[in-house]
């Protein structure tokens, strides 16, 4: 077979493998680069050379800025001022929740962004009593109009990458403004005047309650209906046995989620608290687990009537909900083969999965994408938790104190990354590099934290899709596959072939990542550019933009995912609301587009 059918083989497999989501997309993109390189198709030097690419350098080094942001309380200021500009109007917080992840998404990458605000948002919704499921959507459709609107984003960083190995201007820190502006502001307006009616009117919590929004934790998980109170009688086996010892969940798939001695709740209560005679417990389990007669040995059934949230949170434990991250190890695995409340001492009441509450056997069941956790925890615990990057608050009461010398060096730092990447653009990566190197240097992060925070798994699929995209090149694949869109497309005008890559891009990115699409596309668009004589940076900037219009479906952007569980969303959601964002963003890009970057 000759080098570019073997690339077009590579490149299907590719493409199946990506949208199967089997293997991981990191290990698909470094399985095609080395397949590319076994095959002869590129040289030794062609395929690893990804992982020294200044695109890679550039995304490797966002991250470590970004936390150092975060680190620093500089994210965390930043949004809680913006937040309370949105006052206790459901129109106004949607506003003010959409340009907040905008703004932030500016500086920092999209998902952390987001990270950054989303407990904040949840906080004021609750205050203002605005359900969450009218933020979520705009605070993730926010970020990633946001990321448009700049160089930092992985699938514009890709592309400028592209324009530079052929020999074009790349984009600037700033390039991208003039098109993303505009989107951020139309699609703020969509989203608070029209997609706002199309958001979920509640919550799936508050749907199944049948009546406004609940006051309390409690009720919006439904708790009461999987609670059973039971008295440890004179002569039961449980009488000096710990929680732990007990067998209560190992054998009779109870949780123990409260414990009242002598009238007292006893807080903090934990798997080594002993039992005593006359002992008072809240269980929680299946109808079926909570059997009287099964019980009878153990303890005496009582009805839970007089048990309610404030039960659950004496002695400072607190009732919180935490979201799993997009890309938490977490996912695919139980709570108990993370070793969830051994390591940090805290009770896992619900999951919140699917429009519904699951309350019960919680320990034996694989976490999900999207999956909320109703926690019982006490502060101390709380704080373990807020350090862990598995895991995101959604509603955390305490501020983290930083250190005011802390803050100004990470804003001293970022800006100063910001302010020389614009005025030396070729030079981007080696600025924002040393911008975040600065954040170990100065004290703001250790080198630990800045490893810990880069998602290695996004670098290796930028490094290994980049060869891919040599390939397509060195081989002819992009010529040719340029030829075959000129082929339909040029008779109508170079526009005709400005909205179909545009709109290629668009319909990959549904299901595909953003920079991966981006990567396969790029050459493509810039064959094409040469081959019709068109420039080269308006076909790139239609393909980048193209890679972020993720709106359709929560596939789409890891952002989505995030807010999926918080929200209460559907797939169906995300189709309603952000469709029509796509059609109208598409409008406006193809209409601006030629104009700010002339086709010619």
């Amino acid at each position: 077979m000759t080098p570019q059918t073997i690339t077009f083989v590579i490149l299907s497999i590719t493409i199946l493998a990506l949208l199967l989501g089997k293997p991981r997309p990191d290990v698909v993109a470094l399985l095609a680069a080395l397949a590319l390189g076994l095959t002869g198709v590129l040289t030794p030097q062609d395929v690893f050379a990804g992982l020294s690419r200044p695109a890679v350098i550039t995304i490797l080094a966002v991250f470590i800025l970004a936390e150092g942001l975060r680190a620093a309380g500089v994210a965390e200021r930043i949004g809680e001022f913006v937040l309370h500009l949105g006052g206790g109007s459901e129109f106004w917080m949607i506003v003010v929740t959409a340009l907040a992840g905008a703004s932030l998404s500016l500086f920092m990458n999209n998902i952390a962004a987001a990270a950054v605000l989303l407990p904040a948002i949840s906080a004021a919704a609750r205050k203002a009593n605005v359900s969450h499921s009218k933020l979520m959507m705009p605070l993730a459709f926010g970020t990633i109009m946001g990321g448009m609107a700049t160089l930092l984003t992985s699938s514009n960083i890709v592309v400028s990458s592209a324009l530079v190995e052929h020999g074009y201007p790349g984009f600037g820190l700033l390039d991208f403004g003039r098109l993303g502006i505009p989107i951020v502001l139309v699609g703020t307006v969509y989203l608070s005047l029209v997609g706002r009616r199309w958001l979920p009117e509640q919550s799936p919590a508050q749907r199944m309650a049948q009546e406004q929004p609940p006051a309390d934790l409690f009720e919006i998980y439904r708790l009461g209906e999987r609670l059973i109170a039971g008295r440890v009688p004179q002569g039961s086996p449980l009488i000096g046995q710990s929680l732990q010892q007990s067998g209560l969940r190992e054998g009779y798939n109870l949780n123990v989620i409260a414990l009242r001695r002598n009238g007292r709740i006893l807080s903090p209560m934990g798997p080594t608290t002993r039992l005593e005679e006359g002992d008072q417990l809240l269980l929680e389990g299946r109808p079926d687990d909570l059997s009287p007669q099964a019980l009878a040995p153990l303890l005496q059934i009582m009805q839970p009537a007089d048990w309610g949230e404030a039960d659950l949170e004496r002695g400072g434990v607190q009732l919180v909900e935490a979201a799993l991250t997009p890309r938490s190890h977490w996912i695919g695995q139980t709570l108990r083969q993370v070793h969830f409340r051994e390591k940090y001492g805290v009770n896992v009441l619900a999951i919140w999965r699917g429009g519904r509450s699951i309350r019960t056997r919680l320990w034996e069941l694989p976490l999900q994408f999207g999956d909320a956790l109703l926690l019982q925890a006490s502060p101390q615990n709380l704080a373990l938790l807020q350090s862990e990057p598995e895991l995101l608050l959604l509603f955390n009461h305490h501020r983290t104190r930083v250190a005011a010398g802390k803050f100004w060096i990470g804003l001293g730092l970022a800006l100063a990354a910001l302010i020389m990447a614009i005025a030396f653009p070729n030079q981007t990566a080696e600025w924002f590099l040393l911008g975040a190197l600065g954040m170990v240097v100065s004290g703001v992060l250790s080198m630990d934290q800045a490893y810990q925070t880069v998602d290695w798994r996004s670098i290796f699929l930028v490094a290994g899709m980049l060869p891919i995209g040599t390939a397509m090149i060195q081989s002819g694949a992009a010529a040719s596959l340029a030829e075959e869109m000129l082929r339909v497309l040029e008779p109508y005008g170079a526009m005709a072939v400005l909205m179909g890559m545009f709109l290629t891009t668009t319909l990959l990115v549904q299901v595909l990542n953003g920079a991966a699409t981006a990567a396969m596309i790029a050459p493509i668009a810039l064959a094409a550019a040469q081959q019709m004589g068109l420039n080269p940076q308006a076909l790139g900037m239609a393909v980048a933009l193209g890679a972020s219009m993720a709106f359709i479906t929560p596939l789409g952007h890891p952002v989505n995912i995030l807010v999926m569980g918080p929200g209460g969303y559907t797939f169906r959601d995300y189709t309603r609301v952000g469709a029509p964002l796509a059609l109208i963003l598409s409008i406006l890009i193809l209409g601006l587009l030629p104009w700010v970057w002339p086709l010619r």
